[in-house]
């Protein structure tokens, strides 16, 4: 019995450390299964094949939101935004229209815009004004000189007065002046012998052929204006005429009612120079002027 039971514990000793040693075996299957799945994590050679899947997922699940609420809420607004911009400057546009209207409630200010010089500050309208009364020959009215300056007639008539009181109160030797209806620069009475000097000095020099011309027109037609001696010789006698008033020959003598032009008459110096004692003792017209008739239609 005693080797049947020493036989038996045999077996059973043999049989108790087969179980560890499958046990072991099967703990070495689990233990090398589970450095596979944790290298998936942890070494970097397996880092590219598992890393990728997550980062991957990752992209694909935001992009998925960040698009279906972009693309319909942004396109809305932006086509509200712009039709605001556009409407925007349109109803901005309106208000701009009112400053353009306002210098015409200015009655005193009128623009040009024909490249003319700029008249709208009052030094510069007088400057104007005194150029244009320097190069008349006869009293110019403010309707005239409104129109050539493009200015109201009122603005005009208030800068004529404004000179003329400047004129006066710095004791300019020349004197602006309203005569009839219009007006015209004259020497002031104070300088009067200086002036009477100077013309005298250039009498003694003769006359050219064309004052001579025009001195017998004015004599065989006075009352007579500039425009219609002008017209008998054919030529311009501005400088002409001022030379005989110069000489004190001719002299103004109103205004033709008809053109509002001067009228020039011979002086009583005329006569002693020429030793009539009248117009009537003027020898009859030169055969190569007009006729008398002839002149009052040209």
């Amino acid at each position: 019995m005693s080797t049947e039971d020493d036989r038996a514990t045999a077996e059973q000793a043999e049989e108790t450390p087969a179980a560890p040693a499958e046990e072991a075996q099967v703990e070495a299957e689990q233990a090398a299964a589970e450095p596979t799945e944790t290298v998936e994590t942890g070494p970097a050679g397996t880092e590219p094949e598992t890393a990728p899947q997550p980062e991957n997922e990752a992209e694909a699940e935001p992009v998925e939101p960040e698009a279906e609420p972009a693309e319909p809420e942004t396109a809305e607004p932006a086509g509200a935004e712009r039709e605001e911009a556009e409407a925007a400057p349109e109803s901005d546009g309106a208000p701009e229209a009112e400053p353009e209207a306002e210098p015409s409630d200015d009655e005193g200010l009128v623009a040009v815009d024909s490249g003319l010089p700029s008249v709208a500050d009052d030094e510069a309208l007088e400057a104007a004004l005194e150029a244009l009364l320097l190069v008349v020959d006869s009293p110019i009215a403010e309707d005239s000189l409104a129109e050539t300056l493009d200015q109201p007639v009122a603005r005009v008539t208030v800068a004529l007065r404004t000179m003329a009181q400047k004129f006066t109160e710095r004791a300019s030797g020349i004197d602006l002046r309203r005569v009839g209806e219009g007006w015209r620069f004259y020497t002031r009475d104070t300088y009067a012998p200086f002036v009477e000097k100077l013309l005298l000095d250039g009498q003694r020099s003769k006359l050219t052929r064309a004052a001579l011309e025009s001195l017998a027109v004015i004599a065989y037609r006075q009352p007579v204006t500039r425009a219609r001696v002008a017209a008998v010789r054919g030529v311009n006698v501005d400088g002409v005429i001022r030379t005989l008033l110069a000489r004190g020959l001719i002299e103004e003598m109103g205004t033709d009612p008809e053109t509002t032009g001067t009228l020039y008459v011979t002086t009583e110096l005329f006569l002693e120079r020429l030793g009539l004692s009248s117009l009537n003792d003027l020898p009859p017209i030169a055969p190569l002027l007009p006729e008398v008739d002839t002149i009052d239609d040209i």
